[in-house]
């Protein structure tokens, strides 16, 4: 029992021939017939008798029109509410971040959208390595997510990828460090250094695998740290070097910390915005997108 062939059997009610039915739904008589004796097959009990010349409705078949007729309501109402919700301005976001990005940019999120003519957006930090990713667009609107120049492209067969940054890790030093005064610096200054990283399968630590690989030379990891406030503390308090976001970690940089360009190896991640394509069509999905882009815009040409 399909809602169109209801449709049509409420219209044989009101018009009284597949004729009228056909003229009125911009379909041929054929096509009428074809769903009306689809629909017939469905239920128990004759459905439309022959008057004449004319198919007209049983009372069985006017109980059922009636109750189609309250069904297409039904789903009118329901498409409109869709609608609206796909053209409101106002409907929730929810945005997942991971942690570097949350810190940068979440804030600042919540402000610029402060107000009562704005999106309602609900946010979640979720650090998960690169190949998790894709999979959080089934439980958020918005995923803020990134990958280095050199790993697996995001699947964009089934995600929509949106650019946000190109952004560099650079090499985090103590300020009183012997290497400060480099503007910048090659594998062979740092890999001998005492390091706190991320753990294996996150940017941080790939950099340094590279830095290892590119001087020949084993590290010396100290500490094995995903949250990058923590490591700019650590850094800060000296005894250890590591490697943060030019860009994104603005937030947790002080005076005790300078960062250095790393030359020789790839150290620049993406981060993009992942999400389900039919949730990028959503207005208030749009206007958080726009609002990210122009936050981080912003962090980059600071």
């Amino acid at each position: 029992m399909e809602i169109h062939q209801l449709e049509m059997l409420r219209e044989l009610g009101a018009l009284g021939s597949v004729k009228a039915v056909a003229d009125t739904l911009l379909v041929t008589p054929s096509a009428v017939s074809q769903q009306l004796a689809q629909l017939q097959k469905s239920v128990d009990v004759p459905l439309t008798r022959k008057e004449g010349r004319n198919l007209v409705l049983t009372e069985a078949g006017q109980v059922l029109a009636d109750a189609g007729a309250a069904v297409v309501s039904a789903m009118a109402d329901a498409r409109m509410a869709i609608g609206a919700y796909h053209g409101s301005m106002l409907a929730p976001v929810t945005v997942s971040g991971f942690h570097s990005a949350g810190q940068a940019l979440f804030a600042p999120l919540a402000r610029l959208l402060d107000g009562p003519d704005k999106p309602s957006v609900r946010l979640f930090d979720e650090d998960v390595a690169q190949h998790d990713f894709p999979a959080l667009t089934a439980r958020y609107d918005l995923v803020l997510a990134h990958r280095m120049d050199h790993s697996p492209r995001w699947p964009e067969e089934r995600v929509a990828v949106i650019p946000l940054a190109h952004e560099p890790l650079d090499v985090a030093l103590p300020a009183g460090h012997r290497l400060a005064g480099q503007a910048f610096l090659e594998p062979d200054d740092v890999v001998g250094e005492p390091w706190v990283t991320s753990r294996t399968g996150y940017s941080p630590a790939d950099v340094l695998s590279a830095v290892a690989a590119v001087s020949s030379r084993e590290l010396n990891i100290v500490h094995r740290i995903n949250d990058y406030s923590t490591v700019a503390a650590l850094v800060a308090a000296g005894g250890v070097i590591g490697l943060l976001p030019r860009h994104t970690a603005r937030p947790v940089l002080n005076e005790n910390i300078v960062l250095r360009p790393l030359r020789g190896i790839s150290t620049r991640r993406r981060i993009d915005i992942l999400a389900r394509p039919e949730n990028l069509k959503r207005a208030s999905v749009t206007v958080v997108c726009e609002a990210l882009q122009d936050i981080m815009a912003g962090l980059v040409h600071a």
